[in-house]
């Protein structure tokens, strides 16, 4: 088999999609299928699980359904003890479950705050978690984070949506480090797709265009076997770009009584993104200031 369609074939995998009955969901359980994979379809809805499944085996594809919340701790245990008692082995995990409490700031309540943190971020915790050892085991593993814009650049109204979107960013960054030796992956996508969590929030001509299964297009690019890491693949519409958390070269200022005017004076200098870098690991950071203190100390 060439290493092309190996790409493309995910045929023995067993992949585990959150919040698969419908939308984004459904249609990245749709893909993998179509690829080769077999799939666990995850939904707090039984109806809308179980049609996705039966769309799935009418394709001929193998697939189950389990019910329940990505915030039940017990109820994601199960699920992942059924699928290896099922299929042995659980390859790929597509955080994808998540809700909407938009309001600006001022207004929001904080049971709405917590209640999407606990959604998207603590739901993608406990599914990881529940799979992570399984992975470290089998020595492979492909995990997705779902990411948005809203979280990478912030948007209106979407303080928590925004902030537990960033927080899996942070996640996918350490989680990538430490799987790195078992071959576990983990990347975060950011889609733009019309679905129920964008009714309303954008034009009908926008809604056109933004089918979900443009988004599920990358999703391949983040799960095969040669899949990168660490990776923020951003998609909607048919359009992929990739995102980056940055650090600029900065500038020495030193310490002393004058060091935070220095830092006002100079902010230009330590904002200029000419020479910037994607550091490798959190600790780059505090490496490049030792450094310039060193630098600095020697002058």
């Amino acid at each position: 088999m060439s290493e092309e369609n190996k790409e493309m074939n995910l045929t023995g995998r067993t992949a585990i999609v959150t919040g698969g009955g419908n939308g984004l969901g459904r249609s990245h359980a749709m893909m993998l299928a179509k690829l080769g994979a077999k799939v666990v379809v995850n939904d707090k809805a039984r109806d809308n699980a179980e049609a996705v499944v039966d769309e799935l085996r009418a394709s001929g594809a193998e697939a189950i359904a389990c019910v329940g919340s990505v915030i039940d701790e017990a109820g994601v245990a199960a699920m992942v003890d059924g699928v290896m008692s099922k299929w042995g082995r659980i390859d790929i995990l597509v955080n994808n479950a998540g809700i909407l409490r938009d309001k600006t700031f001022a207004k929001m309540d904080l049971d709405d705050f917590r209640l999407v943190l606990d959604v998207h971020l603590m739901g993608a915790v406990i599914c990881t978690k529940a799979v992570w050892e399984i992975m470290r085991q089998q020595r492979y593993g492909r995990v997705v984070m779902t990411t948005s814009s809203s979280g990478l650049y912030g948007n209106f109204g979407q303080s928590n949506y925004g902030a537990a979107k960033m927080a899996l960013v942070g996640l996918m960054q350490t989680l990538a480090l430490e799987g790195e030796k078992y071959d576990i992956r983990v990347n975060c996508l950011a889609p733009t797709a019309a679905t129920q969590m964008t009714d309303g929030l954008l034009p009908p001509e926008a809604l056109e265009r933004l089918s979900p299964a443009y988004v599920s297009n990358a999703l391949l690019a983040l799960v095969h076997q040669n899949a990168p890491t660490r990776s923020i693949l951003c998609a909607g519409g048919g359009h992929f770009a990739h995102a980056n958390i940055t650090l600029t070269d900065g500038a020495y200022i030193g310490g002393g009584e004058h060091a935070p005017q220095k830092v006002i004076e100079n902010w230009d200098r330590i904002a200029n993104r000419q020479g910037e870098v994607v550091p490798p690991y959190g600790f780059m950071q505090f490496e490049r200031e030792l450094e310039s203190a060193a630098r600095g100390a020697e002058a």
